[in-house]
């Protein structure tokens, strides 16, 4: 089986398990952490079942200090219920980065956190995957996060591109958009740079993208390409409402547009 194009890796390393912290004792990086939500915290504090709290992950940096990788809702939840220690997971002598790694692998499958905490530890933790789109989404000038005329609020939509096709894709993807639409928070939707991206990464070899921006342009305007989308994704029905259906039929409207005036032997097969 292929290697993914992108991975989390980390160094061997030792680790202990079920060792007593003081909950004093332990810190916190936001750099390589989520956003600490006060009124989550205090919900489980009220409902809590001690027999049930787990044990947190902690890295012990080379100075000695303690910083927490995952748990740090627990960790404050025992604050808040005047708990003075909790079960951890010590991992040794990693750095800042690859704390943040850590933190990704161990939220990759449950309590996956917010896209843009994500995103935000990615960078941290210099993943190739999170630096690549970083690195492409500067190259146009866009922040992430916001939907805006200069930020794009589809975190995981060009992580999507990126990590399913390559970083040129996704420079390409953006390219087209704007070169159709101009600059505009309807530009950077979601939906339609997930349909220009599935379009590039899969027929990139045979579009041309100076035309295809011509062509999406002379179909509508941006947000007339969103409603369109949305329209023809729920003649589908409930089942056909997801993330996954709108962005196919995006994909196949691209393909129609670059179609559209094209001999039957130039034409794309979606």
């Amino acid at each position: 089986m292929p290697k993914a194009r992108y991975s989390y890796d980390l160094p061997p390393h030792n680790v202990e398990y079920g060792v007593s912290v003081s909950i004093d004792e332990l810190k916190i990086d936001p750099e390589a952490q989520r956003t600490l939500n006060e009124g989550r915290a205090q919900s489980i504090a009220n409902n809590l079942v001690k027999e049930a709290m787990g044990s947190i992950v902690v890295s012990r940096r080379s100075n000695g200090d303690l910083y927490i990788v995952d748990g740090q809702h627990r960790w404050r939840v025992c604050a808040l219920a005047d708990i003075p220690t909790i079960k951890a997971e010590i991992h040794e002598g990693l750095e800042q980065a690859q704390e943040a790694v850590l933190f990704l692998i161990k939220n990759r499958e449950s309590h996956k956190p917010r896209p843009l905490d994500e995103y935000r530890v990615g960078l941290t933790g210099r993943v190739p995957l999170f630096v690549d789109t970083d690195r492409i989404l500067k190259k146009h000038d866009l922040g992430i996060g916001s939907s805006s005329t200069n930020s794009v609020g589809a975190v995981q939509g060009v992580l999507r591109i990126t990590e399913r096709y390559g970083a040129e894709i996704l420079d390409r993807t953006l390219t087209v958009a704007e070169g159709a639409w101009g600059r505009s928070a309807e530009t950077w939707d979601g939906m339609l740079i997930g349909g220009i991206g599935m379009a590039l990464g899969k027929w990139g070899d045979l579009i041309d993208d100076g035309q295809l921006s011509h062509k999406l342009e002379a179909t509508g305007s941006a947000q007339a390409w969103r409603a369109e989308v949305l329209t023809q994704t729920s003649r589908g029905g409930f089942k056909n409402s997801g993330t996954g259906s709108r962005l196919t039929t995006c994909y196949r409207l691209v393909i129609d547009a670059w179609n559209k005036n094209r001999r039957a032997q130039n034409k794309i097969e979606a």
